[in-house]
Parts: structure tokens; sequence; C-alpha cells
């Protein structure tokens, strides 16, 4: 794996400072976007929408042109070491486990708006957070890099404490977003692949605008424990494995 940018580069002189633009940067983007979409009566989907498209158009040109896709992680999964497929197991059944509440109906048109929808929130948080923080924190750690991703990318979700929940489901989907960011931190770090990253990202998010309202909290619980002990595993099997061939591209 290497880092985002090349020596000189900005990002590489003063790789915190970087993350932290990045990181305000998008705050600003949501916020501004939630203070729009409330001043128009929209549905709660509309501020991701809002924000997330012209930063999803950014990201595109910006990879292209600088030619990062490859840098970032968008290889193909072939590539990906056929013993280290099992690392992916334990969020498999994260998606099982979330399942388990069944599906509300809704019309055809309807699915077809949150897929796009959770497909455009997997690739946006994914590239910025597991490609572009991780990777231009690189330069301060492995350690440094994978828990300040993890830890920016729960702050982010502190945003759903506005929407009326209660302190206790706030807390709960910050735990979570943290753990699954430092789970999907560690994948990265040691398959060097953002596309099952992405994947996961969707088809959790799917799950979770399909299923009912009223979903188990309990549930959340189990997954977060999963999630744990999965970390726990990643950072054990990391450690057998020497740095330079965990971050070689």
């Amino acid at each position: 794996m290497t880092t985002l940018s090349n020596k000189g580069t900005f990002s590489a002189k003063r790789p915190v400072l970087a993350v932290i633009i990045i990181e305000v940067l998008l705050l600003i983007a949501m916020f501004a976007a939630g203070a729009y979409a409330q001043i128009k009566q929209l549905d709660y989907t509309s501020p991701v929408i809002i924000a997330f498209t012209p930063i999803a158009l950014v990201l595109v040109v910006y990879l292209t042109i600088r030619r990062k896709w490859n840098a970032l992680g968008f290889e193909s999964i072939r590539k990906i070491p056929s013993s280290n497929w099992i690392y992916y197991l334990p969020l498999v059944l994260v998606l099982g486990i979330n399942c388990i509440n069944g599906f509300k109906s809704t019309s055809a048109s309807t699915l077809l708006y949150f897929i796009g929808f959770t497909l455009l929130v997997g690739f946006v948080e994914e590239t910025i957070y597991r490609g572009l923080i991780l990777r231009t924190l690189l330069a301060k750690g492995v350690t440094t890099a994978v828990a300040t991703s993890s830890i920016l990318f729960a702050v982010t979700h502190i945003l759903n404490a506005l929407s009326g929940q209660s302190l206790f489901d706030t807390i709960l989907q910050i735990v979570y977003a943290l753990l699954v960011g430092l789970v999907l931190a560690l994948l990265i770090i040691m398959n060097n692949n953002i596309l099952p990253l992405i994947t996961f990202h969707f088809i959790h998010n799917l799950i979770q605008f399909m299923s009912p309202s009223n979903s188990f909290w309990y549930g959340n619980l189990l997954v977060i424990v999963i999630l744990a002990l999965q970390a726990i595993w990643l950072i054990v099997s990391l450690r057998k494995v020497p740095i330079q061939s965990a971050l070689a591209s």
C-alpha cells in the first residue's frame, strides 16, 4: 500500500493539516446541506444527496485526472490473497444479523432510489475515510492512520444526534461506527483493496434503510461484539505480518 501523495505535495508535507481540511470541508458540506434541507422541508435523505453528489463528482474527477484510483485501493478483488478472504466473514455475519428483523414493503422505484443512495454513501465515505484520510496519515504511521480515520468516521456520525434520537441510540451508533471504521481500516491495511469495503458499506446501509423502524437494539449490541472481536483478530493477524508486506502496493 502506498500513501496517497508524492513527496513535495501539500498532503505529504502537512498530512495532519490536510486531513483536518478534508474533515472540516466534509462537515461544512453536511451542515450546509442539512440546513438547506430543513429550510426547504425536504425528506431525511436529502442532506446526504445534496452534500455527497458534488463530493462524489469531485472525487471521480480528481482520481481520474491524477490517476490515483489504484493508490486508493481500487484494485481487482482477484489481487486479494485467497487465504485473506476469511477475514471478511464476520462482516457477512453482521449483514445477516441486520437482516433478522426483516424488511418493510416498498415499491420498486423506492428500492432503486435507496440502492443509488446507499451506493453514493458507500463510495464517498469509503473513498474519503479509508482512502484519502487513511492514506494521507500513513506518513505518521499505520496505528495513527487507522485510529484517526476510524475516530473521524465515528465523529461524523455524531450529526445523527441532531435528528432527535435518544442519547443511548446516539452513543450506540457512534460506537458502532467507530468499530466499523476500525475493522474496515484494518482490512484495507491487510489487503489494499477498497472494493469489498464499499460493497459492505453499501449493502449494510441498504439493509438498514429497508428494515422496519423498530429494529431491535440488542442486534446492534451483538454486532458491536462481533466487530470488536474481528478488530482484535485483525490486529493480532497483522502483527504476524511485517509492516512492509502489509503496506506493499
